[in-house]
């Protein structure tokens, strides 16, 4: 069955369309992500977050995850190059590892040294607009995907809805840090994050 349920084809005038739509979603989202990491960076290291600054260098993995997809679009068709599709998946699941094994080692990391960080209103609204923008983001590139039936394009959507899940998170976590003092909230919702992360890792490695 197809992404989309469906055994409609797509003609060749429809997939051109399509695949300048999902390279629009695609250079939208590098150029987000490509702010979203100086930002998050700048504002963790300035509030002393590791929350913020995990945010800030996990965008950078779904930055080469987006150039992927951008490489694989400007090539044949999925079902023209099948070879091209698996290779890219296999790039998009390794970048999900990457990330995955990142927030796990981050997350212990914050558990062990009870690292409190410090208020950052500026933070907790750049995460505001970031959950804001990546869901727009891959609902869009989702979208795109099924109607495209382009693997890589609906991997990388879920990327991006990890993404904004992932700074829904450390907001909350800021959040009840701020209000409660639950410091512990941040590592926690990195962990959730992460292994949805790895699942999504392996679902793209199983991709044949």
């Amino acid at each position: 069955m197809d992404p989309a349920g469906k055994t409609g084809t797509v003609d060749a005038d429809d997939e051109e369309r399509l695949e300048r739509q999902g390279r629009r979603w695609e250079y939208a989202t590098t150029a987000w992500n490509s702010l979203e990491a100086v930002v998050a960076i700048a504002l963790g290291l300035a509030a002393h977050s590791l929350g913020l600054i995990a945010f800030g260098l996990d965008t950078c993995v779904e930055v080469f995850a987006s150039l992927v997809v951008l490489w694989q679009l400007g090539g044949a068709t999925e079902r023209e190059n099948p070879a091209r599709t698996r290779r890219a998946m296999r790039l998009i699941g390794s970048a999900f590892a990457i990330l995955g094994a990142y927030l796990i080692f981050t997350a212990v990391q914050g558990v062990l040294a009870g690292h409190r960080p410090d208020s950052s209103p500026v933070g907790m609204g750049f995460l505001t607009a970031t959950v804001a923008v990546m869901f727009f983001l891959a609902w869009g590139k989702r979208r795109t995907g099924i109607a495209l039936k382009n693997r890589p394009l609906l991997a990388n959507a879920s990327m991006a809805l990890l993404d904004g899940g992932l700074a829904a998170g450390i907001l909350a976590a800021l959040i009840l840090d701020s209000a409660f003092g639950w410091w512990w909230a941040d590592p926690v919702a990195a962990a959730i994050v992460a292994l949805a992360a790895l699942n999504a890792a392996r679902e793209s490695w199983a991709t044949r």
